[in-house]
């Protein structure tokens, strides 16, 4: 699952309505009197209002970074995965996207797709492909390429979307558009296969559909629903201890590794 590109393209032309908003109000006060002051009035606490509630969650999940933990999500939508994800600072990080056989029938290709499967650790980072069983079980092996740094972030993206800091960036440039365009961003409490969270709820601007983003006790992402995106996901266990075999190439696995350019020649 991706996080869609919309949202960052509806974050980027609010913060351009944001200075025609501004230059607006400014230019009532001569003109309008007293109701451009009071206007003046209501987006500053709205403004105010939202980053302190944006503020009060990003505070929660942020005490989640650098903690060592394995969880593991399930998602929605017509095809359906389940995604652990674990990290074991500094450097170690696991991520498995492994789709699930109950997605919808017509999308049997989804359904087929391979996990996907990222490991971090001190040797490097590496993309693995679990051996194709679809002749004889049993037979095959891991194949795992070693990125370079290019090919990580790319990889990286995928992952980023159940990451505390992908969510507190996109907030912070929310906040503010909101509050000029007078909605409000509130905050509520849910409970999810026994874990209760702290939420943020907020709508985009002309969008009715509220969106609503959950962190647990531990400080890590809980459940994350987006106006318009059919997908949502929800924690549904969670360690402090993360399995240390997760870090860990897969026994026996081909390993292709990166080849760096040579020096020239002095």
């Amino acid at each position: 699952m991706t996080a869609s590109p919309d949202r960052g393209v509806l974050v980027v032309r609010h913060r351009r309505t944001v200075g025609i908003v501004a230059l607006a109000v400014t230019l009532g006060v001569g003109i309008g009197g007293c109701s451009a002051i009071k206007k003046v009035k209501t987006v500053a606490q709205d403004v105010k209002n939202n980053k302190q509630t944006m503020d009060s969650f990003t505070t929660k999940i942020q005490s989640g970074e650098a903690k060592p933990f394995q969880a593991t999500y399930v998602t929605t939508g017509d095809n359906p995965t389940t995604v652990v994800y674990a990290v074991q600072p500094p450097k170690g990080l696991a991520f498995t996207n492994t789709p699930s056989s109950t997605g919808s029938a017509g999308s049997a290709a989804a359904q087929n797709a391979p996990s996907l499967d990222i490991i971090v650790n001190s040797t490097g980072e590496y993309s693995c492909t679990p051996p194709d069983t679809s002749g004889s079980a049993g037979k095959g092996t891991w194949a795992c390429q070693m990125l370079s740094p290019g090919d990580a972030n790319s990889q990286n993206a995928i992952f980023d979307f159940y990451t505390p800091a992908h969510w507190v960036n996109f907030l912070k440039g929310f906040s503010l558009a909101a509050g000029f365009a007078g909605d409000k961003v509130t905050s509520s409490t849910m409970t999810v296969n026994g874990f209760a969270m702290s939420c943020v709820d907020f709508k985009a601007p002309g969008d009715p559909t509220e969106s609503t983003i959950c962190t647990t006790a531990q400080g890590i992402l809980g459940y994350v629903k987006v106006a318009g995106d059919p997908t949502s996901f929800e924690i549904k266990s969670y360690s402090s201890t993360p399995d240390a075999s997760l870090f860990e190439l897969p026994p026996g696995a081909t390993v292709t590794q990166v080849t760096l350019p040579s020096s020239p020649a002095a």
